[in-house]
């Protein structure tokens, strides 16, 4: 009897250990997720001073103006993960186009204002991508954990689903970071 109650108090404590660290998996993937929107944040706080900056410039390139525009509002709006990847894609496209434009007003490239927001941004693309890296190994340690037995019975029991990726498109254009380098 007392073998018993030893064994069903080593399965519960098990249980118990198993499922704090899946809680604490989860934690650090949100966490990680916390900081990706932060330097989101700061990204799409710097956009309108660039469209600003660069307005004044170029008055004939409304249309690029108006898609980084668009662009930053649909990221800020996106619903989940898929949706904010897709944006975020579509943004950095646009960002990409802006700068292009730019190369073509010299007095714009020597303005002040402009070579801080490139070097913000730029700093703030660097920091998306730590972010990103960080999140995606927290996402990665968390869906093995998932997966391995026998944690993945008790993660099923109590009702854990796997974590998306947060991926951009290399294949593309739009996977390229953005150079603001001039």
């Amino acid at each position: 009897m007392t073998y018993i109650l030893i064994i069903i108090g080593l399965i519960v404590l098990w249980l118990i250990f198993v499922y704090n660290s899946l809680v604490t998996s989860r934690n650090r993937v949100d966490e990680a997720w916390s900081d990706i929107e932060v330097q989101l944040k700061r990204r799409y706080d710097l956009i309108p001073n660039l469209v600003n900056t660069v307005k004044g410039y170029t008055k004939q390139e409304s249309s690029v103006l108006q898609n980084v525009t668009e662009a930053r509002t649909m990221a800020m709006n996106a619903g989940n993960l898929q949706e904010k990847i897709k944006d975020e894609n579509m943004l950095t496209g646009a960002l990409k186009s802006l700068f292009a434009v730019a190369e073509s007003y010299p007095d714009l490239k020597s303005n002040q204002n402009f070579m801080q927001l490139q070097g913000d941004l730029t700093d703030t693309e660097d920091k998306i991508q730590a972010s990103r890296r960080f999140y995606n190994g927290n996402v990665r340690d968390y869906n093995t954990k998932l997966q391995v037995f026998p944690t993945n019975i008790i993660a099923n029991m109590m009702g854990f689903a796997a974590k998306q990726f947060f991926d951009i498109d290399e294949k593309g254009a739009e996977g390229q970071p953005v150079n603001v380098q001039f």
